[in-house]
Formats: structure tokens, C-alpha cells, sequence
């Protein structure tokens, strides 16, 4: 219950969050992409935290996602970098930025 606590706390708290590993290309594109349009971004490297296997399996049972980059803005699912890649390439970040 801790670790989902961890996750909500930080999905809730910042405008997005990447749960991350340091070493994964995708996920520096995701990074880089936030990066692009100036959006402000939480980073959890998962190989790098303590808990990090435990994040992610905690995520798997949220999302149904096994793999990196997972990426929340504003306390929603995204899913992965292409996904991010879409909906930047379309326009469409605005409406996932709308409380």
C-alpha cells in the first residue's frame, strides 16, 4: 500500500510524471519531448530508486503497462513515448493540461 500511496502522491503533485529508467532511449525522448514544449515534469528513475521493481510493478497492476516510459499528465494516463509523441505531434497536450 505504500508504494501506491508513492505513485498517487507524486501523480497528484506535479503536472506530469515519468517513470523512467535512466538508460532507456525512449525514455529520454519523452523527457526531451516535455522538455520541448516546457512542461514542468516529476522524473522517477525506476532503476535508480529503491523501490524502483516494486514502482513498477505497482504500475503494471494501474496501467496494465509493463513498460518505460509511463508517463501521467495532469493525474492522467498517457501511456508510453509514442503515445506522448501523438498527442504533442496533434495539438492535442492542451486537453490533457485542462483540470
Amino acid at each position: 500500500m505504500r508504494i501506491i500511496n508513492l505513485i498517487s502522491t507524486l501523480i497528484k503533485s506535479n503536472n506530469a510524471v515519468i517513470f523512467s529508467k535512466s538508460y532507456c532511449p525512449f525514455c529520454l525522448r519523452a523527457k526531451e519531448s516535455l522538455k520541448s514544449i516546457n512542461l514542468d515534469f516529476k522524473v522517477v528513475e525506476l532503476d535508480e530508486h529503491p523501490d524502483g521493481s516494486k514502482i513498477q510493478s505497482a504500475l503494471f497492476d494501474l496501467t496494465n503497462q509493463r513498460t518505460v516510459p509511463n508517463i501521467f499528465i495532469n493525474s492522467k494516463h498517457i501511456g508510453g513515448s509514442d503515445s506522448l509523441s501523438e498527442i504533442i505531434r496533434n495539438n492535442d497536450i492542451e486537453s490533457y493540461l485542462k483540470k
